[in-house]
């Protein structure tokens, strides 16, 4: 079982910055995929960023490639999205992610942080 808590997010104004934190408790953190997830309202949840157990190369929503850059400390068993040159349109609540080696999806997900980009 994976526990999963974001951290991070707030208010900021178009062009600012953030850096939203996720911290994992449990067992093999190194071993899973973390991925980073959000939801606009009345959205649908949308894929962001997902990190190998490794940590060597993030994969990106192709929408976002260039701003967001995700990364991981597996010692800390932590991982991070840094979002840079925010934009109104990336509102939304963040959530992270885990899925286990060889599952085809995402088995745990934290509760969330709310971003939220004024104009």
């Amino acid at each position: 079982q994976v526990q999963l808590v974001e951290s991070g997010g707030g208010l900021v104004q178009a062009g600012a910055s953030l850096r939203l934190s996720c911290a994992a408790s449990g067992p093999n953190f190194s071993s899973y995929t973390m991925g980073w997830f959000r939801q606009a309202p009345g959205q649908l949840r949308e894929f962001v960023a997902s990190i190998p157990n490794t940590g060597t190369r993030t994969y990106y929503s192709d929408s976002l490639k260039g701003r967001f850059a995700g990364s991981r400390d597996n010692a800390k068993n932590t991982v991070y999205l840094q979002m840079n040159s925010l934009e109104p349109d990336d509102t939304a609540v963040y959530y992270c992610a885990a899925r286990a080696p060889h599952s085809a999806r995402y088995d745990y997900w934290g509760q969330g942080t709310q971003v939220t980009v004024s104009s």
